[in-house]
């Protein structure tokens, strides 16, 4: 089963620098062009069925993408972004000005520290991790129906990133050598020998003839 997985496309906060959690910002101009630019790079596959974070931002890249397919879009919160509590909206600046001892222990292993008033990083990977399981179970009982067909996902910077670590066996305090763009595509496949990464992280789509 192939598993195409995507990162919105901009918002104003994240042009700002501004740290992005629950807080439910649409796309930017600049945002929807990067989705567009997505979904016509993914026209040309068979989809199954789309499924996505409900917070904004992500849900309207997947109805961006699904106007080239037609499936039905499902939500799940457990693809919904990190809790970042209390530095939702900070800049890094901010955030070292005012919560300087969580910044820096933050930097030095995101994975296990806790955001005032959020979640960590493990909390999130778990939540992720359960609602990719739910989609290939899901998936798994039309296998048939679907037999070639890739199902899209569409999330956040930090649930995208904790599942490429887990897919990967990847220890959750490496999480910050994957870099992750912005409208970008990663794609899974989980079989019988376990799971392969396709391809990771690929802006082509939007970045072919910036400087």
């Amino acid at each position: 089963m192939r598993i195409i997985i995507v990162r919105h496309g901009e918002t104003n906060w994240n042009r700002e620098g501004r740290v992005m959690g629950l807080s439910d910002l649409e796309l930017n101009e600049n945002g929807k062009n990067q989705a567009e630019l997505m979904a016509q790079s993914l026209s040309r596959g068979n989809v199954a069925s789309i499924y996505t974070s409900p917070l904004k931002r992500a849900l309207e890249t997947a109805h961006i993408i699904n106007r080239f397919h037609q499936v039905k879009i499902t939500t799940l919160d457990g693809l919904r972004e990190l809790d970042a509590g209390e530095v939702d909206g900070l800049t890094y600046h901010e955030i070292q000005k005012y919560y300087g001892d969580f910044f820096e222990r933050w930097m030095n292993n995101c994975a296990v520290v806790r955001p005032p008033g959020g979640c960590t990083v493990l909390d999130v990977q778990n939540q992720a991790w359960a609602a990719m399981q739910e989609i290939i179970r899901r998936e798994k009982a039309r296998l048939q129906e679907n037999e070639g067909k890739a199902i899209i996902v569409v999330s956040h910077f930090f649930p995208i990133r904790a599942i490429l670590c887990k897919a990967m066996n990847l220890d959750l305090s490496q999480i910050r050598r994957i870099r992750l763009d912005l409208a970008s595509i990663s794609i899974l496949d989980f079989n019988d020998n376990g799971i392969e990464l396709i391809q990771m992280n690929d802006v082509c789509h939007w970045k072919e003839g910036q400087p």
